[in-house]
């Protein structure tokens, strides 16, 4: 059993594949980050249109594959906050089989509070934390 409570869908491309017939590795990543950016519109904290506003940037990101990915397969990305800092927000993701639960690939992404006008990072709203928290039920 998982610990998230988002899940986006994700659509198997035929563009996705690469010569061994199953997702390129560089794929996941893409699926990580929708799935990343509708965890955060899900929550109110981004609304998809102002991207000077979104409000944060990628500083770190890596992903485990533990299971080839086939054309037509039915995946969805999970995403959870597991860790809140100053100006720092941990994510798990978890992209797996939607028919059996079966995890296909597990991720880690950093992000920092940021922003894109004057290109400075900043502490992470108080308002991001407290919808976060109670999105999550975490402390």
């Amino acid at each position: 059993m998982h610990d998230f409570r988002f899940f986006h869908p994700v659509e198997v491309r035929y563009a996705d594949l690469d010569a061994q017939r199953h997702v390129n590795n560089a794929c996941y990543f893409t699926y990580m980050e929708q799935a990343r950016l509708k965890y955060i519109q899900q929550l109110g904290l981004w609304d998809g249109a102002n991207f000077d506003g979104i409000g944060v940037i990628l500083v770190d990101q890596s992903c485990t594959y533990k299971a080839p990915i086939a054309y037509g397969q039915h995946i969805h990305v999970g995403v959870r906050v597991t860790n809140l800092g100053n100006k720092s927000l941990e994510l798990a993701v978890s992209i797996r089989d939607r028919d059996t639960d079966q995890e296909m690939a597990a991720g880690r992404t950093v992000l920092v509070a940021y922003d894109y006008l004057s290109e400075k990072s900043h502490p992470i709203p108080d308002h991001w934390r407290e919808v976060i928290r109670a999105y999550e039920g975490t402390e």
